[in-house]
Parts: C-alpha cells; sequence; structure tokens
C-alpha cells in the first residue's frame, strides 16, 4: 500500500478549487488550505477491486461491476463527477484525446468505465455527459466500450476506498474536491497501474494498458518497449530504463552473434562438402 502525493495534481487542484472570487474570499482561503489534505491517492497497487458493487449505467441498467471484467481485456477507470464545474472535464477530455490518439478499439481491446462520486447524478446526467465526451472523439453515444455510471453512496464509497481515491464534498462551494487521475486494471479487476494528471500521453497509455494485460494486447514491439520503460510517478509516465535497455542489448548482440557464427558454420560446412565431392 503507497501514499501517493503528487504535488502538481494537488497543486493544479489547489489553483481550480482555490481561485478566489474576491479579497476577501482570498483571505477566507488561505486558511482553508489544509482542508487540500484530505485530497489524496492511497496506491493499492496488486489489490483487486470488489466486483460485487452494482451501479447503474448510463442507460439507466442495474449491473454490477463483475460484469465487465473477465472478458480477457484491461479497463480503464476513472471516478470523477458529471457536474463537476472543470477537474473532472479536464480529465475526462484529457482521457478522450488519449484514446483517440491511441487508436485501439473500446469494447474490443480495452474497455473504459467512469463512476460518479455524486450519489444525487442521475442516468440521464450520464448519459449527457457520455454523449458529449464520445461525440467529440468521433464515437458513437451508444457504443458500449466506455460505460458511465451513477450509484448509491454506500457503492460509491466502497469503491473509492478499494481504490484508494480520497476526495471531499465542500459545504460552501457545493463541490467535490478530488484527485485527477485514471486507474488502469487487470480484466481480473486487479489494481495495475495508477496514470496522474489530465493528460494521458499515447505511449502512457498504451503500455500501462498491455502491462495490466500481461501482453495479451498490442504487439510484440509494444512488449518489448515496455521490457525497456518502466513507470517512474516522479516523472509522471513510462521512461527509458537503462538497466532493461543494456539487458536487450546483450541478449539481441548475443542473437546476431549466434546467427553470423551459425551462417558461418554452415558455410563452412557446405565447402568442404564439395570438396569432398570434389575428390571422389
Amino acid at each position: 500500500m503507497i501514499r501517493f502525493r503528487n504535488s502538481r495534481i494537488l497543486f493544479l487542484f489547489a489553483i481550480i478549487f482555490a481561485l478566489p472570487h474576491s479579497r476577501a474570499d482570498a483571505q477566507v482561503v488561505k486558511k482553508n488550505v489544509p482542508v487540500l489534505d484530505s485530497i489524496d491517492v492511497i496506491e493499492h497497487l496488486g489489490a483487486k477491486l470488489p466486483l460485487n458493487l452494482s451501479f447503474t449505467d448510463d442507460s439507466g441498467q442495474d449491473v454490477l461491476l463483475s460484469s465487465y471484467f473477465g472478458r480477457g481485456r484491461p479497463v480503464v477507470l476513472v471516478l470523477a463527477y458529471y457536474e463537476c464545474p472543470m477537474l473532472c472535464t479536464l480529465v475526462l477530455n484529457g482521457l478522450a484525446k488519449g484514446v483517440d490518439e491511441l487508436g485501439w478499439v473500446p469494447g474490443d481491446d480495452y474497455s473504459l468505465l467512469t463512476v460518479s462520486i455524486d450519489p444525487s447524478e442521475t442516468p440521464q446526467l450520464a448519459a449527457s455527459k457520455k454523449k458529449n465526451l464520445l461525440e467529440s472523439i468521433g464515437m458513437s453515444a451508444t457504443d458500449k466500450g466506455w460505460t458511465f455510471f451513477v450509484g448509491n453512496q454506500q457503492e460509491i464509497t466502497a469503491l473509492a476506498d478499494a481504490v484508494g481515491f480520497k476526495y471531499f464534498y465542500d459545504e460552501k462551494r457545493k463541490e467535490y474536491a478530488h484527485p485527477a487521475l485514471a486507474v488502469v486494471l487487470g480484466d481480473d479487476g486487479m489494481i495495475s497501474r495508477y496514470l496522474y494528471g489530465i493528460e494521458f500521453k499515447k505511449q502512457d497509455l498504451k503500455l500501462a494498458l498491455v502491462e495490466a494485460s500481461k501482453g495479451r494486447i498490442g504487439s510484440a514491439i509494444d512488449r518489448i518497449i515496455l521490457y525497456c520503460y518502466h513507470y517512474d510517478p516522479a516523472a509522471g509516465g513510462y521512461v527509458l530504463f537503462a538497466g532493461n535497455l543494456m539487458k536487450l542489448g546483450g541478449f539481441v548482440t548475443l542473437a546476431f552473434m549466434a546467427i553470423l557464427l551459425t551462417a558461418l558454420w554452415m558455410k563452412d560446412l557446405r565447402r568442404k562438402a564439395m570438396q569432398t565431392a570434389a575428390h571422389l
């Protein structure tokens, strides 16, 4: 269990959430900045989600989380809410852009789930948010690859706790304060990777999905690239891992030498065979 505070994320949130509307507000904000301590991510890498949780999807159907797992593909989960004035929209737009650039097909190669942390939100709100977001990247609002959910407080809390997603409701502003991230899971519901921020680069998203699927999706080249990279929380993405790159380079060198020596050996055998035939 890792307690992870990404300073860039909290700084971004501090700007959005604490932006004063007047000089008097500015004085109040200074006193209330400690509330940001309630926003955090406690990483539960390797833990499994409680897949028996029930939510209502954007078509109004009650479904278990388990129905989106066990299909042989990884899952990307985002906790947000649909009437969020800024941060959730930035996160979802950033993820949508990453999905569009990735080129893999949601619903075939992987699944995306967005769950509202606001128990007062309705399936109609979820459907509206889904329609606007998916159409912005050329997907249909009826697409089953990205599903938006609402739920009751008990189920939301259980899911947020399982993910380690720390948030709170600010009564004065009537808004939820929360971190910005997406969680990548294996098809068994195991938490594989946390991706932080409001931008999800194509490479980071691809490598996280390849990693979560244990190499079942993506090409052989993607798996080789994943071997050479590792996720660095400080950098907020996958970075080149020199040790593995050197190992891979050594392996390639040995393989090349083996092929070269085999070719020379075969050439020598053919030459000797020709010489023997000439003396017969």
